[in-house]
């Protein structure tokens, strides 16, 4: 006992062997592993991942070592004889907030934010004529919009399955029959594959005259294929094919990409903190019953 009633080798975390409740331990874990799980979340979501890369891995690294050597302190204070509850517990956090920062924050990049980076940083092209232009002319558009009576056509409709439809059908003009096909509005799951019937994105919609560039690799060579498919069953040529989804409004949709990556985002730091919360209740309950 230390003059002044202070219980020898309490700490910030650790109070001493008498059970009491330590505000500033409790503080500290509801807010520290949710703002780390906030920062990472927004560097592994959003722009930086996009511009730096392999310093958002590098980030990741960071932060399981600093988990680490957060454990190691535990089991030290536990050697000495303290209570090691509020830094296990911290340990414990804060490799979630790590982990599931990482995991849902690449989910949200790959799924929302790096679609519409990709589009934003691309070409827009007003009146592209698809019985004029060709693919190698259009290899960096990002946004589309089609000349009066640009239509797609359906009756040229293809589908290849590798588990998913990968759907695709020209996009031409009315009345034009053009030398290469290179323009082709695309979906998934959206078509039977064996026949004619086209139905993906705003097809039935007479407005839309539009295309949003597809961004997604590993979807690509499988609409080639269907081309392919397409080339084979109606006797015509596509020498550089560009995939689209087709719509009105091609500027709505890009940036529903940012609107939902932002939407899970803000989706992600509530639930942590209410996850995290809830767990240093737990914690404070469990104390103070010993």
């Amino acid at each position: 006992m230390l003059p002044g009633g202070e219980l020898k080798g309490s700490t910030m975390f650790a109070p001493g062997k008498k059970r009491r409740i330590n505000l500033v331990a409790i503080v500290m874990n509801v807010f520290v592993p949710w703002l780390a799980f906030c920062v990472m979340y927004a560097m592994v979501s959003f722009s930086f991942h996009y511009q730096h890369p392999s310093w958002t891995w590098l980030l990741v690294v960071v932060g399981y070592i600093g988990v680490a050597i957060l454990a190691v302190v535990t089991w030290r204070t536990k050697l000495r004889d303290r209570d090691p509850t509020w830094y296990g517990y911290a340990v414990l956090a804060l490799f979630f907030a790590v982990t599931f920062s990482f995991i849902f924050g690449d989910m949200n990049f790959w799924y929302n934010m790096q679609p519409f980076y990709d589009i934003e940083n691309l070409n827009t092209y007003p009146n592209v004529d698809p019985s004029v232009d060709r693919g190698q002319q259009r290899m960096d558009a990002g946004r589309a919009y089609f000349t009066q009576g640009a239509k797609v056509d359906v009756s040229k409709s293809m589908g290849f399955k590798n588990l998913d439809i990968y759907c695709v059908a020209p996009i031409v003009k009315t009345g034009v029959k053009p030398d290469t096909y290179d323009f082709w509005a695309v979906g998934t799951n959206c078509c039977s594959g064996n026949s004619p019937d086209f139905r993906c994105g705003q097809y039935a919609n007479p407005r839309a005259r539009s295309g949003l560039r597809l961004m997604r690799d590993d979807q690509r060579p499988f609409f080639r294929l269907a081309v392919q498919q397409a080339e084979a069953a109606f006797r015509i040529t596509a020498a550089h094919p560009l995939f689209f989804y087709w719509m009105q409004d091609p500027v709505a949709e890009m940036n529903s990409y940012r609107d939902e990556g932002f939407k899970y985002y803000l989706l992600g730091i509530f639930t942590f903190f209410s996850l995290n919360l809830f767990g240093v209740l737990c914690v404070v309950i469990g104390s103070s019953k010993y």
